[in-house]
């Protein structure tokens, strides 16, 4: 009898599997960064020429970026960082002029060289303009800024202010385009020489 017992709980334990098909939430694995870091600075810089073993003040600050912590994913299959807390960059032109942005949450793609911003994205540049967005992704490999969110840009020196949905520019501003704009904007008009 206790043999039978014995195997009849055998064959219990061996039937018992788990063929319940996880769906939703609960079959999504967690993903862990495999680095996190507080209180975050990194500093870019660039060198004009190729530095040599004792070159060391020919480098130039391109852009400090700071945030409170930042987590690295690079160990998944497509590699990417947060900023879960925010961030705040501030970016050097060729003059050493700074402009800042500011974001509640940012995500940097590695593998695509895409930087996506997310809440209250705020650029103030050395010049005073000042564009405010939900939402800004710049392209590092093509030096391109854009969105398809609302916007509100200020020129302080013309007085204006541009409300719209969807923008795209270059780094260095020298190329501009709103997708719909609405607001006030003065335009000022060259007199014209007889």
């Amino acid at each position: 009898m206790s043999f039978a017992t014995v195997i009849a709980v055998a064959i219990l334990f061996m039937s018992c599997t788990d063929n319940y098909q996880r769906v939703g939430e609960e079959a999504v694995k967690p993903i862990f960064p495999q680095g996190v870091a507080q209180n975050f600075t990194l500093t870019y810089t660039e060198t004009p020429k190729e530095l040599s073993s004792e070159d060391a003040d020919s480098t130039k600050v391109i852009a400090i970026l700071t945030s409170p912590i930042t987590e690295d994913y690079d160990n998944q299959s497509f590699k990417y960082r947060t900023f879960p807390d925010g961030l705040k960059v501030d970016f050097f032109d060729d003059k050493n002029q700074k402009s800042v942005i500011t974001a509640d949450y940012g995500i940097v793609y590695s593998q695509t060289n895409l930087i996506d911003l997310q809440g209250n994205v705020v650029i103030e540049s050395h010049d005073g303009t000042k564009l405010e967005t939900p939402q800004l992704f710049f392209d590092r490999t093509n030096n391109w800024i854009f969105t398809e969110e609302a916007f509100t840009f200020t020129n302080p020196e013309d007085g204006s202010v541009m409300d719209g949905e969807g923008m795209d520019f270059n780094r260095d501003r020298t190329y501009f385009k709103a997708h719909k704009t609405y607001g006030l904007m003065t335009i000022k008009e060259k007199e014209l020489d007889d």
